[in-house]
């Protein structure tokens, strides 16, 4: 495995063997090569672009030949350089950034960490990710006991389940759902997060009157816009429209977000709510599924193209053979480029659904491919199902899955991750896989260990991660609750807003 291997690099301590940590020269890099072999004639800075454009075992192989090649495959410079190819500058110049000036969950306001020195080890942690920590953000906690009344009469969001939540422009920004008595709400809420984390959040509501009350609605991010779809209002009506919103900010009016109806046209997709959509390519929406006119469940693809000002769109529907089987609760969540992850739901039968279709939209070649894999081929899979679950795009470009409900409506709080990577790569020709296609989707599954807060069960939830993908924000959705004598279930709404960290910062 690569991450042994990578260990193996570090000696096992977590400390690297190389000494240099400049990320952009390598000459600082002293190696000792006999001058019997060819490669010793190859200069190290050549030697350096070499082995970034290698795979990760190959690299590590490479650095297991001898001593003499040691300190550059297993250098801090290169292994930030492969960070970069791997998860994008966006997201290691970030990740420099938030071991910097960031406050941990665990630490002092007061308290600063320095920047990341060891990249070996950053890569091994999140390739080997194999647990995630919680931290309830809607309770202060013992230390600031005393702050507990003022907290009190800050306002907060309600509790609610099928709403949206998105991170944009630095900031939380919750919109709708369902809340007790089977009403919807109508209600935008901001949070600033900024680029550190923050133990207290204060959140703002913001009064625009748009969109319209509605649950079971999709909102993504598109840069820093919001772009809402659809949705169900507590009269059972089924919405259509499509609604920008863009976050602004101002010395005395604090935090604002306008909604305006977006101009798409007079073709559109048909009325839904429950469906699932994602952002790709930096600017078009992929809508698929949801419950339409009649409670029909619907199994219909469609993308918004989006004019590069956000004037105006236009809708076209994706009709391709194979394609996934309708249902509703599902999740659609971007991988990279013009990629996307359609998991679980519930079917036509109402039965819960576990299979992965990967959709590609690429050149003209758009098409729909069924990732085929084997329950019993993956540890404790038996729990794989589900709907009303979360999928979100974390660093590493796995998709970490959170919560939902099985046939029976038992709810979850297990956290799954799903490695995209091998799906990315794998070559698949026409509308068929490979045939190591199972055994790679097989082993790509890993549940993950909890620790830290325990949240609740839970299903029909939101989360969203931040800009670099290390934590993720999850708030509300259906809980277990005590069983009144005169109601049907124990279910009821939460309000709970908390963040799980996947990369801790003590490496």
């Amino acid at each position: 495995m690569a991450e042994a291997r990578a260990e193996a690099c570090t000696g096992g301590s977590g400390t690297s063997t190389t000494t240099s940590t400049s990320c952009s020269s390598t000459s600082s890099i002293s190696i000792s090569i006999s001058d019997g072999s060819p490669i010793s004639r190859i200069a190290q800075d050549h030697l350096f672009t070499i082995l970034l454009l290698l795979p990760v075992e190959s690299v590590l192989s490479f650095s297991s030949t001898c001593k003499k090649f040691r300190s550059l495959a297993c250098s801090d410079s290169l292994w930030e350089s492969i960070c970069r190819r791997e998860w994008g500058l966006t997201s290691v110049d970030a990740l420099r950034s938030s071991f910097s000036h960031h406050h941990h969950p665990g630490q002092s306001q007061g308290h600063h960490r320095t920047s990341p020195s060891n990249w070996i080890n950053i890569y091994r942690q999140v390739s080997r990710l194999d647990s995630v920590t919680c931290y309830n953000l809607s309770d202060l906690g013992e230390e600031e006991e005393e702050e507990e009344e003022e907290a009190a009469a800050l306002p907060v969001p309600a509790p609610r389940a099928s709403h949206s939540l998105n991170f944009v422009s630095d900031c939380l920004v919750l919109f709708g759902g369902g809340c007790e008595g089977g009403r919807h709400l109508d209600d935008t809420w901001v949070a600033y997060i900024g680029r550190e984390f923050r133990r207290k959040l204060l959140w703002q509501r913001v009064n625009s009157g748009f969109p319209s009350g509605r649950f079971g609605h999709t909102c993504v991010a598109v840069g820093d816009f919001l772009i809402l779809f659809g949705g169900i209002n507590d009269h059972g009506n089924r919405q259509n429209d499509t609604w920008v919103g863009q976050v602004g900010f101002h010395e005395t009016l604090g935090i604002s977000l306008v909604w305006r109806l977006l101009e798409v046209g007079s073709i559109v997709p048909p009325a839904r709510g429950a469906h699932a959509a994602c952002c790709i390519d930096n600017r078009k929406m992929v809508v698929h599924g949801g419950i339409g006119l009649y409670g029909l469940r619907l199994g219909d693809t469609w993308v918004l193209e989006l004019s590069e000002n956000l004037c105006f769109g236009m809708w076209h529907e994706i009709m391709t053979n194979p394609s996934p089987p309708a249902r509703s609760g599902h999740s659609l969540t971007c991988i990279g480029g013009t990629q996307t992850i359609l998991f679980g739901g519930r079917g036509l039968g109402y039965e819960v659904l576990n299979d992965v279709w990967l959709l590609d939209i690429s050149g003209g070649n758009t098409k729909w491919v069924q990732l085929l894999y084997e329950i019993r081929d993956i540890p404790e899979g038996v729990s794989l199902p589900r709907v009303g679950h979360s999928a979100t795009l974390i660093l590493g470009g796995r998709l970490l899955i959170y919560g939902g409900e099985d046939s029976l409506r038992h709810r979850k709080d297990d956290f799954w991750v799903l490695d995209t990577k091998g799906i990315r790569s794998q070559g698949m020709q026409g509308n068929k896989v490979n045939s190591n296609t199972k055994g790679l989707l097989a082993s790509s599954w890993r549940r993950l260990n909890s620790k830290g807060y325990k949240p609740s069960c839970r299903s029909f939830h939101r989360a969203c991660a931040d800009h670099l993908g290390r934590y993720v924000y999850v708030f509300g959705g259906m809980v277990d609750g005590l069983l009144h004598p005169a109601a049907s279930s124990g279910l009821r709404f939460d309000g709970e807003l908390f963040l799980v960290e996947l990369l801790h910062s003590q490496l």
